[in-house]
């Protein structure tokens, strides 16, 4: 058999740029994966008021700030209408393990206040949440709420302190009053006076995006300074 000489190897033009193109491609598959940064993910935790009750679920908060991202950031909306602090609790380990978040907002407490139940049960729940978020190495936002004044001045002011105090103690974001400028508002409240309607949907994720913004931009997702 005739061996090829050294000669007849490197001049050979269809073999070099065959091992041209070998080269582009592995470096194209070295290096890709490094220029891909991953997308932030945000868990939303909450109740009724991120899960669109009473309305289509596309007007929601939660899928308006989807939209309002625009691929920079992914949203895993783990909300359900009724859901307790307790529940959430149950909850959250396995979400945790799942999803991998980046950010936690925690909107629960609404329905713990409704149905008068201890604000101390409500502050160790979400003390709790808040650690665990924290242990998988995710950033936490509270979303608060208020409840109805006929539940008595001492229990509400209790019920709000709650969110507060939790904020100061773990140094994490807080909205106050997830419906400022909603609530007070008939045509932006369903009939039952509780649950805001599709109309009241942007005003809630402007109320949210303040808070949620800088703890997107610490997980490397460059927002436009005002979005949607």
């Amino acid at each position: 058999m005739r061996q090829r000489s050294p000669v007849d190897r490197v001049h050979n033009p269809h073999r070099r740029l065959l091992w041209r193109i070998c080269l582009a491609l592995m470096l194209c598959l070295m290096v890709g994966p490094v220029l891909a940064a991953p997308r932030p993910l945000i868990l939303v935790m909450g109740d009724s008021l991120s899960a669109a009750y009473g309305i289509e679920r596309q007007d929601g908060w939660v899928s308006l700030l989807t939209d309002r991202l625009a691929g920079k950031a992914r949203v895993v909306n783990a909300s359900i209408s009724g859901e307790t602090t307790a529940g959430g609790k149950t909850r959250l380990p396995e979400l945790l393990r799942q999803h991998d978040p980046d950010i936690v907002l925690l909107e629960l407490g609404g329905n713990d206040g409704l149905r008068g139940l201890p604000p101390a049960q409500m502050r160790s729940n979400l003390a709790d949440m808040i650690e665990a978020s924290q242990a998988s190495g995710a950033e936490v936002a509270l979303l608060g709420i208020d409840i109805p004044p006929n539940y008595g001045q001492a229990y509400r002011e209790a019920f709000t302190g709650v969110f507060t105090a939790l904020a100061e103690r773990y140094e994490i974001p807080l909205l106050p009053f997830m419906l400022d400028d909603v609530a007070l508002h008939d045509e932006l409240m369903q009939d039952d006076g509780i649950h805001p309607t599709a109309a009241a949907q942007p005003q809630i994720l402007d109320n949210v995006w303040p808070v949620l913004a800088p703890l997107l931009e610490n997980s490397g997702a460059e927002l436009a300074e005002r979005q949607g």
